[in-house]
């Protein structure tokens, strides 16, 4: 005997059945659609929105920050407050040795309102001294040529890797100036690279605007001695930035006779803390979003509950007399729950693809040609196949009761009811 799941005619009945009362059968159906796609879409907004905070921190390593050193606001071993210092090469290798948990620790140095020229062009910028270790915190947008490297700084050469808005400035119309030379603050470096910023905020500068060159050739070339600007440094892979900052402070505050609880004589910027609290804050918005998509869900599924319910008791009579002429129960059961399923089937699908559209849009909105990284307003097949395969187990199990009371009428009472 064929099973009325596989029967033509069962199904064309189906469609005769939420045929008829269009209105309510749209209602139900719109709460199952718009249950689906707000599901989709906070998952997908929610996705998308996380990737635009975590754009303002692209190519930073995420276990990472900065020190910079302030005036002193304790007086401490003689020394009044207000005292200036500064940090030095030492510092680096003292913070080297007392803390083995970084795995970087990053001298830099910077030189603001720098003028670099090339023939009859200029830009005004900043000129950076770095190692090549300076990747390991930031990882620059490379756009042509290479980074500053070990014999670069060993060798003190005269090299630089120039910004690109620098070098759209200094070489309009020059697709690679790689090899060119330009000249800052009276010193004449050739171009070893290109390179951009990889993220929207900046560390000590936009690398954009800026002229890099190697440490040794910067310390030199401005009277620097042992100085540094700012130390960067990179926990590694298993350890807190977070626990290691008050090490630090304690290993430069003995050095520089600095009082232990000085909090404001050293400026920390902590961007392993910032990657924390931004993964705290979309864990929230996440369950916010499952929250509100399944209580939309669940009043998607009660409204199918429903119109099952109201269909067998409008189809009692009917349901009585397929009873009387030999309809077993299991056929009544499957007739019910499969108007319950193409209903929910139907309109899950037009609500993913709602929600994929709308998705869309949004990441075209949010990803402008010169944005620095690509972020995702979308949903993986696997979550929408998810989404919908829920909706249509609930709206299954919503069907199960009225479909039991099918089962369970008396041919005789049904044909007798009005």
């Amino acid at each position: 005997m064929k099973l009325a799941i596989f029967d033509i005619d069962n199904w064309k009945e189906i469609g005769a059945t939420l045929s008829r009362n269009k209105t309510r059968t749209f209602l139900t159906g719109f709460g199952i659609f718009w249950g689906v796609a707000m599901l989709a879409m906070l998952m997908g907004g929610a996705s998308g929105g996380e990737g635009l905070l975590k754009r303002n921190f692209a190519g930073f390593a995420t276990n990472s920050g900065g020190m910079i050193p302030n005036r002193t606001t304790i007086p401490y071993s003689g020394y009044q407050k207000g005292r200036s210092w500064s940090m030095d090469i030492t510092d680096v290798a003292v913070i080297r040795e007392a803390c083995p948990e970084l795995k970087e620790v990053i001298p830099t140095f910077t030189k603001w309102g720098v003028s670099f020229r090339h023939g009859k062009n200029s830009y005004s910028g900043q000129i950076i001294g770095a190692e090549p270790n300076y990747t390991a915190m930031l990882t620059p947008k490379l756009y042509s040529g290479r980074f500053i490297n070990e014999a670069d700084v060993a060798g003190e050469r005269r090299v630089a890797v120039i910004g690109k808005k620098v070098a759209a400035q200094l070489f309009p119309g020059v697709e690679d100036p790689v090899g060119g030379l330009v000249e800052a603050a009276g010193v004449a470096y050739s171009i070893v690279g290109v390179v951009g910023d990889a993220s929207e905020i900046y560390l000590n500068g936009s690398l954009d605007e800026s002229l890099v060159i190697p440490a040794s050739t910067f310390r030199r070339a401005n009277g620097y001695g042992n100085s540094v600007d700012f130390i960067m440094m990179v926990a590694k892979d298993n350890e807190r930035l977070s626990d290691i900052i008050p090490k630090m402070r304690r290993v430069l505050y003995r050095r520089h006779n600095i009082h232990p609880n000085d909090e404001g004589a050293l400026w920390v910027i902590n961007i392993a803390e910032n990657f924390e609290q931004v993964d705290m804050l979309f864990s929230g918005i996440d369950l916010l979003a499952l929250f509100i998509g399944l209580s939309t869900l669940l009043a998607g599924v009660i409204g199918i509950g429903n119109i099952m319910w109201v269909i067998v008791k409008e189809r009692t009579q009917e349901i009585g007399i397929r009873r009387a002429i030999g309809a077993k129960p299991r056929d009544i059961i499957v007739q019910v729950l499969c108007e319950g399923a193409v209903l929910t089937l139907v309109s899950g699908m037009a609500g993913l693809c709602f929600a994929a559209f709308v998705l869309g849009i949004m990441q075209h909105v949010s990803n402008p040609p010169d944005a620095v990284t690509m972020v995702k307003f979308q949903m993986s097949f696997t979550e929408a196949l998810t989404i919908l395969g829920l909706f249509i187990v609930l709206g299954i199990l919503a069907g199960m009761i009225p479909s039991l009371k099918a089962m369970r009428i008396k041919p005789v009472e049904a044909l007798n009811s009005k």
